[in-house]
Parts: C-alpha cells; structure tokens; sequence
C-alpha cells in the first residue's frame, strides 16, 4: 500500500500541474497540499529516520524562500513556488534536489525558447485558438513553467529515496 502510493501520487501530482498550467495557466494549491501531506503520511512508514524527514522538509523551506523571493519580484508564478516547493520536499536535502533544479531549469529554458519561436511564427495566428495551445500563442502571458516543474520532477523521481525504497520494496 505505501509502495504504490509512492508510485502513484508524485506523478499523478506532475501531470496534473503540467496539464493544467498548458490549459489555465495555474497549478491548483491542492496539488502542493496533497505532495506535502502524502510525503508527511508515508515518509515515516518506509522507516526515514527523523533526521533525513526533517532535511527533506528543510529542502522544501529553502527552495520556498527562495521561490517565494522570485515571486515577489515577478519572476515567478506562485503555484510555479508552490509546486517547487513540495517538489523539493520529495527530494530532499541532497544532490536529488540539485537533479530536479537543474532538470527542471533546462527544460524551461528549452520550453522557452520554443514558446517565444511559436509565438513569433505565423503558425500561432492560425493555431493559437486551440484550448491546448492559446496561452503558448498569447504574448501578454508568462511561460506555463509548470510544465518544466512537471516533467522535471517525473524525470529525477526515480532517483528519490521514497522511489529507490519503493523499488527495493518490490523487488525483495
């Protein structure tokens, strides 16, 4: 039971954001809400000690800080803090979380670049009334980073220590 909660909730919870940043340009808090408070339930139950619980929550205070700095400055969306945040709770203190960041960062620059392409070709005139893509095609909206986040995080996740407990779980 708690193997597949760790299968099932941080990815569900990266598409979700990913998706619904692509069609409304938000990430619901609920997703934040439901990474931390699942991380909290299961984490102690694969047997973490209290010391590497307490660095995964500190991983998640930094990265808020300094998201939360970014956002304050218009650089960053707030459910874009949010997520990284809860993210950065699943990874933890640890060359895990500097993977996401660095991860998550190339994607975004890659996810940039592409959006300011299209949104400089005529193919946006014709394709920018689409649901999936109208917010890559608006030039007055930021970047749907969410994306980024998401895919970032499947990418590093099985590298996590809840994911390489889960698996050794499966395989013992």
């Amino acid at each position: 039971m708690i193997e597949a909660a760790i299968f099932v909730v941080f990815p569900f919870c990266m598409l979700y954001a990913a998706i619904s940043d692509t069609l409304s340009m938000t990430i619901a808090n609920r997703v934040p809400v439901i990474l931390l408070a699942t991380f909290a339930l299961v984490a102690p139950l694969t047997g973490m000690d209290w010391t590497s619980y307490a660095w995964h929550f500190a991983a998640g205070a930094v990265v808020l800080a300094v998201t939360f700095g970014l956002f304050a400055l218009g650089g960053m969306g707030g459910g874009d803090a949010k997520l990284l945040a809860a993210t950065a709770v699943w990874m933890g203190l640890d060359i895990n979380l500097v993977g996401y960041l660095v991860t998550s960062a190339f994607i975004g620059g890659l996810l940039t670049v592409a959006i300011l392409v299209y949104r400089k070709s005529p193919l946006a005139a014709y394709t920018g009334h689409s649901r999936f893509l109208r917010y890559f095609a608006d030039e007055s909206v930021g970047v749907p980073y969410g994306i980024a986040l998401g895919l970032g995080g499947l990418i590093t996740f099985p590298d996590s220590s809840l994911m390489v407990w889960a698996l050794e779980r499966l395989t013992t």
